[in-house]
């Protein structure tokens, strides 16, 4: 059984990459996420769910992602996969309530704790290629204002993708980012909203704002984004390493 362990796996793109990684009947997946309520339900809906583990975790804190892997006793599995995809969003301002520390904490910090926590039993896999995947963002391609840490936090999380795959490809070790734009998930639909109360105008008016950016001018489905994570975790390919995947309706082109 190959076990693939998922960050913030309780809703939006971690709940549809569960969804589409569960549909293979020989793997197993380790589900962490905050709200242990919501993992238990995402898991009652998967096939196998007796194979899947539910823990909760703050990948904001070092001693939280240690506990949880150790309760997941990673040392009996064979760990082929990483999805880390935990991360928070919203604006932040240089002021005695700076979000500064929250957000870099999670979408930087903790992702990199997570991998190197996890890192070990990924190279102890026999399998000869292993694979990590990280959500960064559309938002490590171009600024916006008001969200320094945001934007600071997912370009890092590029840098972090590239000097790691070039240290473990000689261990296949595969490691990638996912960089989407605008995903029908409630971190989406919070961001529209903050927009729309900014502007003093309704959601459905400012939703339609951000989507005339957009050359596709829809969203992405968290279903899109899965299937892309499935591909990279799953060795349909074992020749992209070291890159940053954009998947934001044409949000950002090369």
């Amino acid at each position: 059984m190959r076990t693939i362990i998922i960050t913030g796996a309780g809703t939006g793109i971690g709940a549809a990459s569960a969804k589409a990684l569960a549909a293979d009947r020989e793997t197993a997946l380790i589900l962490l996420g905050r709200r242990l309520e919501i993992l238990e339900s995402l898991r009652s809906e998967l096939p196998n769910a007796e194979y899947h583990q539910c823990i909760s975790t703050d990948v904001s804190n070092l001693d939280s992602i240690k506990s949880a892997l150790n309760q997941a006793n990673l040392g009996e599995k064979n760990v082929v996969g990483l999805f880390a995809n935990a991360g928070v969003g919203g604006e932040n301002h240089y002021d005695a309530d700076d979000r500064w520390d929250e957000i870099i904490n999670t979408n930087l910090t903790g992702v990199y704790h997570c991998i190197m926590e996890t890192l070990p039993f990924l190279l102890k896999s026999e399998e000869p290629f292993k694979n990590i995947v990280v959500t960064s963002s559309v938002l490590a391609r171009f600024g916006v204002p008001n969200h320094t840490a945001y934007c600071a936090s997912k370009t890092g999380l590029l840098g972090l993708v590239k000097s790691l795959a070039v240290q473990h490809a000689s261990n296949g070790l595969l490691v990638n980012a996912i960089c989407p734009g605008w995903v029908e998930t409630d971190m989406a639909k919070a961001g529209i909203q903050d927009l729309a109360n900014r502007q003093e105008t309704s959601y459905e008016e400012a939703y339609k704002t951000q989507m005339s950016f957009l050359p596709t001018g829809k969203m992405s489905q968290p279903e899109e984004i899965a299937n892309l994570v499935k591909f990279l975790l799953t060795n349909q390919e074992t020749s992209i390493t070291g890159q940053a995947l954009d998947i934001n309706n044409g949000a950002f082109m090369l």
